[in-house]
């Protein structure tokens, strides 16, 4: 049986904050739409659902998060996760210049969760909170594994 990974979906609080944050890191949108109807409720398992998506995408095609913003049923606030909580936590990017990027995650009022970590001088790498609370690992190759 083969297998593909399609998208990591997350579900937002705005969701077009969300998308100027992940787009100024370098993702594009590749696609929008409003879902609702049967089909939608059977997928989710949620009745009357009704939603707002949007599906971006790595400039090298090999990556896509889909962003859901529910209108109906209102989505649920919970605490932000943490990294040690069981269960889908963060989504990871490698960037080219990871300065360059915390400047940008800035503007968004996202700051690293307590700094800028060197892996056995390999990578550069932080947690950061992004919109909604979404963990995002940024990492920066320093020198091939």
């Amino acid at each position: 049986m083969g297998i593909t990974l399609e998208n990591v979906g997350i579900t937002v609080r705005d969701i077009e904050a969300t998308i100027a944050f992940f787009t100024d890191l370098g993702l594009h949108v590749v696609g929008r739409d409003t879902v609702s109807g049967e089909w939608s409720e059977v997928v989710t398992g949620l009745d009357g659902n009704h939603a707002r998506i949007a599906m971006l995408q790595t400039p090298d095609g090999q990556g896509q998060l889909e962003l859901i913003e529910y209108i109906h049923p209102e989505a649920i606030e919970t605490t932000p996760t943490n990294p040690n909580d069981i269960g889908m936590h963060r989504v990871a990017f490698s960037v080219d210049d990871l300065d360059e990027a915390l400047k940008i995650a800035a503007r968004h009022g996202c700051h690293p969760l307590r700094g800028v970590a060197n892996y056995q001088d390999m990578y550069r790498l932080t947690y950061l909170r992004g919109p909604s609370g979404i963990l995002v690992m940024l990492a920066q190759v320093l020198s091939p594994a």
